[in-house]
């Protein structure tokens, strides 16, 4: 079963990946592990990985943090060659007048915030698996996101093409204790089936090399 996965790495990194040591995460051995468990018959063709280029003076480590993504992303490239495709939006960072924090809202009172948003990345995959499911390219898409903004896409992708499977993996971090927020019943009941969550110990057994070998400078996971 011809497959292609579909990874929103803003969601997948900030609801499983920030406060564990898996960063460095090898998203092609995740998938096919999960794909397999799901469907032994699913074969992993392509992966379109939704991102955006941070923004340095935003971020905590600095250039470092630009550095680190962009070596994770290299890594990612040489891994998987021509079985994946890096989709870019931009991020925006913009002043918004917010309601102050009061209890009740006052209309009335507010203050001058910061905001920082993510631009075109749900956009572009939407338009992407559509455009996929419409030229056949799969027997099977599946979706890495909790993301509500998709659901519309999954429901127009359904009825093009009652015949396409479609499936939904939660990028969210099942604990030990099994506790975990709710996945998104919105993108289930689009799908033909849902992974509710990722395990911590599959993250752990789905990681690159600390050093990879390139024909110039090797690749190093970050310190942080």
């Amino acid at each position: 079963m011809r497959t292609i996965c579909y990874v929103d790495g803003y969601n997948l990194y900030y609801s499983c990946l920030k406060h564990t040591p898996h960063k460095w995460l090898d998203l092609d051995a995740l998938l096919q592990n999960l794909l397999h468990e799901q469907n032994p018959k699913s074969k992993l063709a392509l992966v379109k990985y939704f991102t955006a280029d941070i923004i340095t003076r935003l971020s905590r480590h600095g250039e470092a943090a630009q550095h680190a993504q962009q070596s994770y992303l290299r890594a990612l490239q040489l891994r998987m060659g021509e079985r994946l495709q890096i989709i870019k939006g931009f991020h925006s960072l913009s002043k918004v007048s917010m309601l102050r924090y009061e209890v009740p809202p006052d209309k009335a009172s507010r203050v001058d915030v910061w905001r920082l948003d993510e631009k075109e990345t749900d956009v572009n995959l939407a338009i992407h698996a559509y455009r996929d499911a419409v030229r056949q390219q799969a027997d099977q898409l599946v979706f890495v996101s909790n993301d509500t903004d998709l659901a519309p896409a999954l429901g127009a992708i359904r009825e093009e093409s009652l015949s396409l499977q479609i499936g939904v993996i939660f990028p969210i971090l099942r604990q030990q204790d099994e506790n975990s927020r709710p996945g998104n019943a919105k993108l289930s009941a689009c799908a033909d089936w849902t992974r509710r969550y990722i395990r911590s110990e599959e993250l752990a057994r789905a990681q690159l090399p600390a050093v990879i070998p390139t024909q110039r400078k090797p690749i190093r996971k970050p310190p942080h």
